[in-house]
């Protein structure tokens, strides 16, 4: 569907029988003429300025035509290189045209004026884009989102190329529509709207209704030359990126990210390519909760015509719909780090809330693949880059393609911390993706960092789902939003990569960090899509709800790996938990410090801290820093004996009843399987204890 499609509001049942009136009669009895006349006085006096300004470029013979059905450079080439003078007329033109834009904008700040002409300015710079055609209303598009980036009156403007693209001819339309299809619209529709509901960059929409089946359908058809337009200017921006990244001596192939970008908008062009995106990314997120994709009929699409399942709704920017922004997060998590299919261009026309408060996708011409290792080192990279660890983000670049293998990764690390340090100091929930990319731009040129083809198409999907959000919740962070998700699949993913990667961030030269295992665990819980949760307006602290959770995907086949992980370090805490115990009995006989040597060693005591804070998140039991939690803290002067009052506080935290009524009371709620591996954990824990004892014993036996 195209970029700037949305429902048609004034066009109920009763409509649509005009519609059909409207139809029969201007079909079958008006002459072409006529036609071509009503299209054109109801597009008004600024109908297809494209065309009108533009339409030199797409001069082309019919075998030019099909030798430009495909992004090739050197076929592009072939084609221009033989039309010099076009290739010049179009040159100068788009010189002229920004060239005179910036040249007044100058005027304005000489004369102190750019505030008070800065909405003219954006006027006139929409229209500029709009008559030197798709290829330049496609790039604008990809920032026209984002509200913390462009200022208010460029992005009101830059706003209206996703809903007030001039049309072109009716009759136009209606002829490539029977000539793609091979039928006459009175054999294919029993209605049509006489002009189109919607324009785009690179088609139009009417609606329809099909004549075989009664479904009413939107009918997307190609804005005739555009290929050929933006083939000529892919070609002028492709030598433009060869002189800018010689002149400025970039690391990164200019000419490579552009023929990405080519090769993204030559497929969305392809209506039959959209529909197989369309088919496809219905049959992997049509099923998520909440979430509409529009069925696609193939019997009735070409390369240049494109009939789709009509979708009613109001653009999601429009409404404040917090529930459908957290949908949108599940989704474009699952997109980019379940499945790694993803829309790539999920700008404010694209994204809809039905009327049956639903979120719809539309508009599969531009998708993407994200390979498995990419996915990974992506999740990887978010993991260091929350916990502060810039030493392995450094890595994670070369992982991603952005860094050079030879590159100085301590010079680099230096460089990021600097750059991140304060961005996460305020936690995961406050980093700001545009924020990030904003401060990552000195350093990515100062360091020579490369951009993978992939990396612009993920970027801009994260970005504008951001900038659709901030554009009426300022605070919103789009990575605070998929954080928790990306805990969840760390914790339950049984990739090895991933696995490796949770094992290094919760052991540090053998050290358990259960801070990590908190914080992991904490965010996954926040993971939540269903309405009356995410409607909550403050975070579900009821202790037996986070015991529930928590026991739910522990006690799966996914949370195998952190189950272990959580009996292994609970076996160590009832291991130093029983030798505190027999040194603070042994402290009350007298001159026992003559008689026995300490029995707990640093280790035991850290394994007691991290036991004791098991147990607290275990029973959905916030643990608050430097606050009376009743947390264990060594005391150097006493030779790390532990006394009573220290003991009793472990011995006690699980002993109450009020923290262990919670997990009682979950447990008959668990499914079967999950209360049968519930049941296993008490033999598991025995097996590791008696491992650990023995494994004591002989140390202290030999060694």
């Amino acid at each position: 569907m195209p970029s700037s499609f949305h429902p048609f509001p004034n066009h109920s049942n009763t409509s649509l029988r005009k519609l059909h009136f409207q139809f029969q009669n201007r079909y079958v009895s008006v002459s072409r003429r006529s036609l071509r006349r009503t299209a054109a006085a109801s597009a008004g006096d600024d109908a297809d300025s494209f065309t009108a300004k533009s339409g030199y470029l797409f001069e082309l013979s019919a075998t030019e035509v099909d030798s430009l059905a495909e992004y090739s450079v050197s076929k592009i080439a072939a084609v221009y290189y033989r039309k010099p003078f076009v290739v010049a007329r179009r040159l100068f033109q788009t010189g002229i045209a920004f060239g005179r834009w910036f040249g007044l904008r100058y005027v304005d700040a000489l004369f102190e004026r750019s505030n008070d002409m800065f909405e003219i300015r954006a006027a006139e710079l929409r229209k500029i884009l709009v008559e030197l055609g798709p290829a330049y209303i496609k790039i604008a598009q990809a920032i026209s989102s984002r509200a913390d980036l462009i200022p208010p009156s460029y992005l009101d403007e830059l706003s209206l190329l996703q809903d007030r693209i001039s049309p072109f001819s009716t009759e136009v339309a209606f002829n490539m529509i029977e000539q793609e299809l091979g039928l006459s619209l009175v054999e294919l529709f029993s209605e049509i709207s006489p002009e189109p509901v919607a324009a785009a960059s690179l088609g139009q929409v009417y609606q329809a209704r099909l004549r075989k089946t009664g479904q009413v359908v939107a009918v997307k058809v190609q804005r005739p030359g555009v290929q050929a337009a933006i083939s000529l200017d892919i070609l002028i921006l492709r030598f433009m990126a060869g002189l800018i990244k010689r002149a400025g001596k970039f690391n990164t192939d200019l000419q490579a990210v552009v023929d990405e970008w080519a090769s993204s908008l030559f497929r969305e062009m392809d209506y039959n390519n959209e529909a197989r995106n369309g088919i496809k990314f219905r049959r992997l997120y049509g099923s998520i909760p909440d979430v509409v994709v529009p069925l696609m009929y193939t019997e009735y699409t070409t390369r240049k015509v494109l009939v789709m399942e009509w979708i009613e709704g109001k653009k999601l920017s429009e409404v404040k719909d917090l529930y459908l922004i957290e949908v949108g997060v599940y989704c474009s998590f699952n997109q980019l780090l379940e499945c790694g299919f993803y829309h790539a261009d999920p700008h404010p026309g694209n994204l809809f809330r039905t009327y049956d408060g639903k979120l719809a996708y539309l508009d599969f011409g531009m998708t993407g693949e994200f390979k498995q290792e990419l996915r990974d080192g992506f999740i990887e990279a978010c993991l260091h880059l929350v916990n502060r660890d810039f030493d392995a983000l450094a890595k994670d670049f070369v992982t991603l393609g952005l860094l050079p293998p030879t590159s100085d990764k301590e010079a680099v690390t230096k460089a990021l911390t600097g750059i991140f340090q304060n961005a996460v100091a305020k936690g995961v929930r406050n980093i700001s993706f545009g924020d990030l990319l904003g401060n990552l731009g000195t350093t990515m040129y100062k360091f020579k960092f490369r951009i993978p083809s992939y990396f612009s198409l993920v970027v801009r999907s994260l970005a504008v789902l951001e900038g659709i959000a901030i554009s009426f919740n300022p605070e919103y962070k789009v990575l605070g939003s998929t954080y928790p998700w990306i805990a969840r699949k760390v914790l339950t993913d049984r990739s090895p990569t991933l696995k490796s990667s949770l094992e290094t961030l919760l052991y540090k030269d053998g050290v358990f960090r259960i801070d990590r295992l908190e914080s992991l665990l904490t965010e996954s819980l926040r993971a939540k899509t269903e309405k009356a949760k995410v409607n909550q307006q403050t975070e579900d602290t009821d202790s037996r709800m986070v015991v529930k959770e928590i026991l739910s995907f522990t006690l799966t086949e996914k949370g195998e790996f952190v189950r272990q992980i959580i009996v292994q370090e609970f076996a160590k805490g009832l291991d130093a938990l029983g030798l505190a115990t027999l040194e603070s009995a042994a402290a009350r006989v007298p001159f026992s410090p003559f008689f026995f040597s300490s029995l707990m060693t640093a280790e035991d005591i850290n394994n007691l801290r991290n036991f004791q804070r098991l147990i607290l998140l275990l029973l959905g039991t916030t643990r608050k820093e430097n606050s009376n939690t009743g947390s264990i803290q060594v005391n150097p002067n006493q030779n790390q004996i532990l006394d009573m009052e220290e003991l009793s506080l472990v011995l006690n935290q699980p002993a109450s009843i009020q923290g262990i009524l919670p997990v009682l009371s979950v447990i008959p709620e668990l499914p079967p399987e999950s209360q049968q591996q519930l049941l296993q954990l008490p033999s598991d824990l025995v097996r590791q204890l008696i491992s650990r004892a023995a494994a004591r014993t002989i140390r202290r036996i030999f060694l």
